[in-house]
């Protein structure tokens, strides 16, 4: 039977990214799927490009009516409607920790018979995740946590691309500065490190050894710190309201994993996440001013960059959507979702 994947518009309007490039689409094409993509002026690749590789292009929403056995491809968020959601839909739902709004997503697919295939835990066998936009996420939290700490940080935020970006962190006044990366060694804090690396920033690197053994009062020691943690389980947090107010060097946060309002959240000394048009929330002020930048679609930054690299790697998943990650996926969906009505029975 053929694959029939279709690649909708993204609703959020700083969502730039797209998790299929055109030239994926293309070997998808050529491999005998069918790619429905519908049109959006913001998505960083034009519609002309997925045209040309041999895609239907159809206007945007037209994925509520598409055939049942169509899998409808995103990113972020879906819009409020409809109520009932009767396709399998791939993107990040973040549904499974509980966060706000996550049981009434989930009942949508219930009423509607369709299924979550939530990206963030298409893993491997070892439970590593296959396609992540980490890298640029933990870039990019870095990088403005760096701008705003110099006065540098251009708000609103518009898209941009990595030279531009890498020349105003290069562009600094030899002050020196200090940061801490938690969770240092995955994608996010690769990344994050590159950044600061970029900046003329000195990084200490922290990940599993030193969280499990949380000396806070070193962490406060730093200028800026950058939370690069996926957080699935309860944890130490990384900081607590009361810290705000002890001895600390710190006056920069970039939270990266962005889990306000969730139950596993490393930083609770905020509520929501910020914004493209105000980034920055200002924890403290006065004498020892804190800020903090948690931006949850960072990466949209630099559309184009991390778009090709996560579309690279989803590439081969999508041309198996039988394969051991995808009924993972499904099977996570179906234990959340018997769990949520077990509790509410």
């Amino acid at each position: 039977m053929t694959t029939r994947l279709w690649l909708r518009s993204e609703v959020r309007s700083t969502e730039q990214r797209a998790p299929i490039t055109p030239a994926d689409a293309k070997t998808l094409v050529d491999a005998g799927t069918e790619v429905t993509v519908e049109d959006s002026p913001r998505r960083v690749f034009p519609t002309a490009d997925y045209a040309a590789a041999g895609c239907r292009v159809v206007e945007a929403g037209g994925w509520v009516d598409a055939p049942p056995d169509v899998v409808v491809v995103g990113l972020k968020e879906l819009p409020d409607l409809p109520e009932r959601l009767p396709h399998r839909h791939v993107f990040f739902g973040h549904a499974y920790k509980g966060q706000p709004g996550a049981r009434e997503l989930l009942g949508r697919f219930t009423a509607g018979g369709g299924a979550l295939l939530d990206l963030e835990y298409l893993t491997d066998d070892d439970g590593r995740r296959l396609t992540a936009f980490g890298y640029w996420a933990g870039y990019l939290g870095a990088a403005l946590t760096v701008l705003n700490d110099r006065g540098a940080l251009p708000t609103p935020l518009r898209p941009t691309g990595r030279a531009g970006l890498d020349a105003a962190l290069r562009a600094h006044d030899g002050q020196k500065t200090t940061a801490l990366v938690v969770g240092a060694l995955g994608r996010c804090g690769r990344g994050a490190r590159d950044a600061l690396a970029v900046a003329g920033v000195e990084v200490t690197g922290w990940d599993l050894p030193e969280t499990r053994n949380l000396d806070r009062a070193a962490l406060l020691r730093h200028d800026l710190l950058v939370n690069a943690v996926l957080a699935t389980g309860p944890a130490e947090p990384l900081l607590r309201p009361e810290d705000l107010d002890a001895p600390r060097a710190l006056r920069g946060i970039g939270d990266v994993s962005c889990d306000a309002g969730g139950p596993y959240n490393l930083l609770p000394v905020y509520d929501e996440v910020t914004t493209w048009d105000e980034p920055v929330l200002r924890l403290r002020g006065g004498e020892r001013p804190l800020d903090l930048i948690a931006i949850d679609n960072l990466p949209s930054l630099l559309a184009a960059e991390s778009s090709a690299d996560f579309s690279r790697d989803l590439l081969p998943h999508l041309l198996d959507l039988d394969s051991g990650p995808w009924r993972r996926c499904a099977e996570r969906f179906h234990t959340t979702v018997a769990a949520l009505e077990a509790d509410h029975a």
